[in-house]
């Protein structure tokens, strides 16, 4: 059906780059959003950056300036540059669907299986 692969994850010094990498494939049929959410242990799952179809961005303010989130409409990929990296920012960073998939007239949504970022200090 649908399957989010996440790649770029790791373990990086404070200061630090990553770039993820999502890649959303099966029978999407019209995208809606797509981004990128965090989780830390004993924390709430939280909306890092999001991309819509039409290419307008919703960052959380946390990350303002450091990260920039862009996507690859034909390939429906989509991208988290992350920059300046700090130790709060360690958490496992879930990739987000929400489109039209199989012909159904309704949107679902969807989630990667998750790649971890550890940012030492």
């Amino acid at each position: 059906q649908v399957q989010l692969v996440e790649s770029g994850g790791g373990l990086v010094q404070a200061g630090g780059s990553l770039r993820l990498s999502c890649a959303a494939s099966g029978s999407i049929f019209r995208v809606d959003v797509m981004g990128w959410y965090r989780q830390a242990p004993g924390k709430q799952r939280e909306l890092v950056a999001a991309i819509t179809s039409v290419g307008s961005t919703n960052y959380a303010d946390s990350v303002k300036g450091r990260f920039t989130c862009s996507r690859d409409n034909a390939k429906n990929t989509v991208y988290l540059q992350m920059n300046s990296l700090k130790p709060e920012d360690t958490a496992v960073y879930y990739c987000y669907l929400r489109a039209f998939v199989g012909g159904r007239f309704v949107l679902d949504d969807y989630w990667g299986q998750g790649t971890q970022v550890t940012v030492s200090s």
